[in-house]
């Protein structure tokens, strides 16, 4: 909303210039208009990270959905997580699409590497922090570690039906022309003015 009210400032500004001279002087949109459909130099980590958090919130949109509808009552310890679990596996179709058109619009080529990192990379950092956190269970002989023969069958799942479903969705994606922009990008990147410490991305994560 607050994009779409300065953008409609700006063209309020632009339609009132009278004099050449400030027809001249560019402000507003008219600065960045020329860049901001530029591809990022990280695009395939752009398109894998939009594919895995497409997969997340249609898992999460669902989960809540049958929750509300109480098909998934408290009662029954552990329904939720399974819910999600089968409904993320099930859901790479979605990721694969969405993955391969904006890696396509962003002039993308390596579309294996795409579908696989999308398979494989954010899935695979969490199931590793996870089977590290279940190793230190297993040591310390607690009781919440999980078996690992349902690790065997996560990872079966992952292997075997998700990352089918991966490759199913970005065949459809790359089939799809790639998405056209509303304006021309430049050819000479605009220059970023140096940033200020609390701009960059570390301290801005921190904070």
């Amino acid at each position: 909303m607050i994009l779409l009210r300065t953008l409609h400032k700006d063209i309020a500004r632009y339609n009132q210039i009278d004099s050449e001279d400030d027809a001249q002087e560019e402000f507003g949109w008219k600065l960045v208009h020329g860049d901001v459909f530029r591809p990022p130099q990280q695009s395939m980590m752009l398109a894998v990270f939009l594919g895995s958090g497409v997969q997340v919130l249609c898992m999460s949109v669902i989960t809540l959905f049958f929750a509300c509808l109480g098909f998934l009552s408290p009662a029954n310890r552990g329904a939720l997580m399974t819910c999600a679990l089968v409904l993320y596996v099930c859901l790479g179709t979605p990721a694969g699409y969405v993955s391969a058109r904006i890696y396509k619009s962003s002039g993308g080529y390596r579309w294996k590497l795409n579908v696989l990192m999308t398979a494989l990379f954010c899935p695979g950092v969490v199931f590793s922090l996870f089977f590290i956190m279940n190793v230190i269970l297993w040591v310390k002989d607690s009781s919440a570690a999980v078996p690992f023969i349902t690790l065997l069958a996560l990872l079966a799942m992952w292997l075997c039906v998700s990352l089918p479903l991966t490759f199913v969705g970005a065949f459809f994606g790359f089939k799809k022309r790639a998405i056209e922009q509303p304006v021309r990008t430049n050819q000479i990147p605009r220059q970023i003015p140096e940033q200020t410490v609390y701009t960059k991305p570390v301290p801005g994560i921190v904070m």
